[in-house]
């Protein structure tokens, strides 16, 4: 067990090698196609937003120093959005001003509504409490409040969202440069495998692996190359790899990397470049191979439906946002949990279990495991919400202890 690669030092060693995508790697899109892509440039605000002075509230723009007397003050004009009051401001005197509207040249505050009354001369009253606790700019929304001219509003490598597209709206940004889509191969190993669809035969299982993988492919916006299932056959699998590595930036396959299966795999896979087989200090997902083939870059994923999962959610994640070029990766979120029953762990490797978590009537993180933990097993994950993450010199965990979980992420939700 000392000899297998931590998870840690896998994930260390495959983010060194790649390099962030360049200007080459991009494209222009409009605002309305452009989400859940990356953002390839530093978007700096061509205008002040609010891009004038502007009211916050329905009420009445004045002046302060005119309140200063107590007299009531007549109505000389309206401000409304989009449609300002232009005239010059005479003294004493006051606007009647909505939201959003332009505020009147020479006026330094606005009162709301609530707080005035109309006379029976058509003038507008402010009681002494308002009059006292007045200050300038009082429900002003000031030019490049929100955001200024010449401001960075998006940074490069920033994923493109619903939040973030209306922001470049309202600034008039029509189209931006994004990264271009990473291009993934998809290629599952092994007779004994059969697409979803196909009548099985003895021996014979379903291709789960490379549906769940496009899936969550699907999840990062790449675009997918899906060549199905290679039977063992050497002089198929070169040409197939051969042909899928000419075609995408990654190439991921599912099985074959295990130890005793068939020997042509790594053959062919150093054929067409430099791959390192691994063997994970973790479990589910012990095999595993990273490396670049002549045009792509390649991940050999377990065979084990759960061990191709795992492997995926904790390694090509990350691979897959440093190729897409989005910098705001981050590790999951990690929380500390109480275990609500005893937990089976060995010593040697770090252990993803199914659970399931939620939170006690006394305010405490409680979770669970879901179903056997088999890597074979992939119906536990239908009930779970998480990973119970258990280090890798920990034995069994006793109830009440204190553990920690990986709530699943949109990928998986």
């Amino acid at each position: 067990m000392n000899n297998l690669l931590s998870l840690d030092q896998a994930l260390q060693q495959m983010l060194n090698a790649l390099p962030a995508p360049d200007a080459s790697q991009t494209e222009i899109l409009t605002l309305m196609a452009a989400q859940n892509r990356i953002c390839a440039e530093d978007i700096c605000s061509p205008i002040n937003v609010p891009g004038f002075d502007n009211s916050a509230m329905d009420g009445y723009a004045v002046r302060i120093a005119d309140l200063a007397d107590g007299q009531p003050l007549p109505i000389v004009g309206k401000s409304f959005a989009g449609t300002p009051f232009n005239a010059d401001l005479p003294a004493k005197s006051a606007v009647r001003i909505m939201t959003g509207a332009m505020i009147p040249v020479g006026c330094d505050a606005v009162i709301m509504q609530e707080q005035t009354e109309i006379d029976a001369d058509g003038k507008v009253r402010f009681n002494a409490e308002v009059k006292a606790a007045i200050k300038t700019g009082q429900n002003i929304r000031r030019v490049g409040e929100d955001v200024k001219r010449g401001e960075v509003v998006l940074q490069q490598g920033a994923k493109l969202t619903a939040l973030s597209l209306p922001l470049l709206a309202s600034l008039g940004i029509e189209q931006l440069q994004v990264f271009k889509r990473v291009k993934v191969a998809l290629i599952s190993t092994g007779d004994e495998l059969v697409s979803v669809g196909n009548s099985l035969k003895a021996g014979q299982i379903y291709d789960t692996n490379r549906f769940a993988v496009q899936l969550m492919l699907q999840k990062w916006g790449c675009e997918i190359l899906d060549y199905g299932i290679l039977p063992d056959d050497e002089a198929l699998f070169e040409q197939t790899f051969n042909q899928a590595q000419q075609q995408a930036d990654l190439v991921i396959t599912s099985g074959g990397v295990s130890v005793g299966e068939a020997d042509f795999t790594k053959t062919v896979l150093e054929k067409l470049g430099q791959i390192n087989f691994w063997k994970l200090a973790i479990k589910p997902g012990k095999p595993f191979a990273f490396g670049k083939l002549e045009n792509a870059w390649f991940c050999g994923l377990p065979g084990n439906p759960v061990s191709a999962l795992v492997t995926f959610y904790q390694l090509v994640h990350p691979l897959l946002a440093r190729l897409s070029g989005f910098s705001q990766w981050q590790k999951p979120i990690q929380l500390q949990a109480i275990s609500s029953a005893p937990l089976k762990k060995a010593v040697g490797r770090l252990d993803f279990q199914r659970g399931f978590y939620h939170v006690n009537a006394d305010g405490q993180i409680e979770v669970r495991a879901v179903g056997f933990q088999g890597s074979h097993l992939f119906s536990a994950f239908v009930a779970s919400n998480c990973f119970i993450v258990l280090e890798r010199e920990r034995g069994n965990v006793a109830s009440g202890e204190c553990v920690t979980i990986e709530p699943f992420d949109a990928t998986l939700n």
